[in-house]
């Protein structure tokens, strides 16, 4: 695929799972612990765990994440989920598809994805 024809289809995915800011603050909090409940981490807050050695580098979850699906990581968030920290990547499949993939963020594996 074309070098500009990607860097395209990439930017229209950010924009589009890229959620207003208005619609942020207007939203309710969810009760259960689905993707949307998890509190992600400010950058301050990333780098103490890096530094501390609580969480693997984002390159070796992207590659986690290669394994289930193939493509460009549009998004990438560290998270606190019900299990402790994890990645959360969104991913711009070569055939078009989105998907959000979870990584454990201490252990580098996979976790779930949809």
């Amino acid at each position: 695929m074309p070098y500009a024809l990607r860097f395209i289809l990439v930017v229209v995915a950010v924009l589009v799972l890229a959620p207003a800011r208005s619609e942020d603050a207007a939203a309710p909090a969810p009760a259960d612990n689905t993707a949307a409940a998890r509190t992600c981490l400010d950058q301050k807050e990333r780098r103490s765990e890096l530094e501390a050695g609580r969480v693997v580098r984002l390159g070796v979850a992207m590659r986690a994440a290669k394994t289930r699906m193939a493509g460009t990581v549009v998004r990438a968030r560290l998270c606190r989920g019900k299990d402790g920290l994890v990645y959360v990547l969104t991913v711009l499949g070569r055939d078009g598809k989105v998907a959000r993939i979870t990584v454990d963020a201490a252990k580098g594996s996979l976790v779930g994805g949809r």
